[in-house]
């Protein structure tokens, strides 16, 4: 239990998931050049400690409920439940690779569909973010809250560039070539998790990215959804898990945001 957050039971499991996953990420970390890789597509890489941190995940949640289902990156689906985890072991292995620290474990917990229990947790900071519908969202014993600022001219987005569909190269390079005279900064680290769970902390004021999966956002959505944020796809509806464009902020810079990338929306992207 955190001080001043009594953990929902599902919560406090996945948070001992992640702790595993986090230790397991932390050990490879000192010696990186000894992990076998392999390219699972051109510019996406899994390493054996995605595979190990996973089966981690997998087996503690499992042990606590047996007869939930899961969605993860690297296994796949299995079984079918109400309760579905989606989970992503190493959000930003590129980034592990490099040895660069900026990458993180993610789970999270959908009831029918609904985003209900968010973990993100950084081992290289040992930060763990955590969240229960309607219970607020919380960064260690700290809850947390969306940024205040109201300008988008003000704001600090977050982003994620392509890296290995190019089917929307062109529309997002019009949005971050308008973006970057429009706010106060992009910054792209390179984990769709951590950079949402900064929206939620107040660290950025806004997240825009196209194309992701399902494990690499859907705890950091709610995250901000309990930080009192908004959360949406491109095009300003809700099936955000299902097509991987996102858009996420503060109430006011999230309107602003959206509204600065309508004029490159596609068909496809629009979900015409």
């Amino acid at each position: 239990m955190l001080f001043g957050q009594i953990m929902h039971p599902m919560l406090n499991t996945a948070v001992k998931a992640a702790r595993r996953a986090g230790a397991i990420i932390n050990r490879a970390s000192l010696d990186v050049e000894r992990l076998t890789v392999r390219s699972k597509r051109e510019n996406d890489y899994v390493s054996e400690v995605d595979h190990a941190a996973e089966q981690a995940i997998i087996e503690t949640l499992l042990d606590a409920y047996p007869k939930h289902a899961i969605l993860a990156e690297e296994s796949g689906e299995a079984g079918e439940s109400e309760y579905q985890w989606v989970i992503d072991p190493l959000d930003g292995t590129t980034n592990f690779l490099h040895g660069f620290p900026q990458y993180a474990v993610s789970i999270a917990l959908l009831h029918h569909g609904q985003l209900s229990q968010a973990v993100v947790y950084d081992p290289a900071r040992n930060d763990l973010y955590t969240a229960s519908r309607g219970r607020g969202a919380y960064l260690n014993d700290r809850r947390i809250r969306v940024s205040r600022r109201d300008r988008l001219q003000d704001a600090l987005i977050g982003t994620g560039f392509p890296f290995r569909d190019f089917t929307h190269l062109d529309a997002y390079l019009g949005m971050f070539r308008d973006l970057l005279q429009k706010t106060s900064g992009l910054r792209r680290p390179g984990s769709a998790a951590l950079d949402l769970a900064w929206v939620a902390a107040g660290h950025t004021d806004g997240f825009f990215e196209l194309g992701l999966s399902p494990w690499d956002i859907a705890a950091g959505c709610l995250l901000i959804l309990e930080a009192g944020g908004l959360v949406s796809d491109v095009a300003g509806n809700e099936g955000y898990l299902n097509s991987g464009h996102v858009v996420a902020g503060n109430p006011k810079v999230f309107v602003q945001l959206l509204q600065a990338l309508q004029p490159h929306l596609t068909p496809a992207l629009r979900g015409d």
